[in-house]
């Protein structure tokens, strides 16, 4: 545990790094692709054993256990539907049989939809809450008792539309509010062994896998021009604030840290 001292030389000789990731057992959930993809690969570069879910990915999970091994680090690819909290009790379990420990929680599986708000149908407003809440707290339930012997963290992945009102998203907006707010009360519910923190993208602009739609340049220039820093934000960006909550404090807890480069200021 870090101690404090009045001497800021030492305070800054004895801040964690992501170097104090080496050895540890992470678990990232829709870690196959485009945001978890990202996440996974730099726990691996960091040195950490990397066990990582997916639902409907099964060839670019093998691809991304490839890239995780190439860094020279230990990784697993676990297939699992967190809406299903039978599915979420075997990959834990999967996980810890084959690292032995949690360390740290990665709940970044989610849906992100558009739709007006009158053609909201019952089973998309479900689907989107089964999937951006329920498999939250499901897999951080589970791995409750491993990431209580570890002291572990938890580190969700919200979004700017948690805290903003997307007028064609109430579905997503509402089911993203609700996960900042969940982890708001698991910081203060699983203190002092576990620190809970959140980070809430805003718009992240991921050119090689553009999703099902094909790419729309004129959406995203217009978006970039609204922005404060004159960008959407790329996968680096989250990365690196997924990555401060990694190795931060654990004294730091219960908080939603923006990745718009402002334009939730707007």
């Amino acid at each position: 545990m870090t101690r404090w001292t009045d001497d800021p030389i030492t305070r800054l000789r004895t801040m964690p790094s992501v170097n104090e990731l080496a050895g540890k057992s992470v678990f990232i959930t829709g870690g196959a692709r485009r945001l978890g993809r990202a996440i996974a690969l730099a726990m691996a570069q960091a040195g950490a054993r990397v066990a990582f879910t997916y639902l409907n990915s099964g060839e670019q999970a093998k691809q991304t256990l490839a890239e995780i091994e190439r860094r020279g680090a230990k990784g697993l690819a676990i297939s699992c539907d967190a809406r299903q909290e039978d599915s979420v009790i075997r990959a834990i379990g999967t996980a810890l049989e084959t690292f032995g420990a949690m360390d740290l929680l990665v709940n970044n599986a989610g849906i992100y939809t558009t739709a007006r708000f009158e053609e909201i149908t019952v089973e998309q407003w479900d689907n989107i809450f089964a999937t951006n809440v329920r498999g939250p707290f499901l897999v951080s339930k589970h791995s409750l008792p491993a990431l209580r012997r570890a002291r572990g963290r938890i580190i969700n992945l919200g979004s700017l539309g948690g805290e903003k009102p997307w007028s064609t998203h109430a579905h997503y907006c509402s089911s993203k509010a609700a996960l900042h707010m969940l982890t708001r009360v698991m910081a203060k519910a699983l203190a002092p062994e576990i620190a809970v923190n959140c980070v809430a993208p805003g718009m992240i602009d991921i050119a090689d896998d553009p999703g099902p739609d094909e790419r729309n340049e004129g959406f995203f220039n217009r978006m970039a021009s609204k922005t404060p820093m004159r960008r959407n934000g790329v996968a680096d960006d989250v990365v690196n604030a997924v990555m401060y909550f990694a190795a931060a404090s654990q004294f730091i807890t219960g908080q939603i840290l923006t990745v718009d480069g402002g334009l939730g200021l707007e």
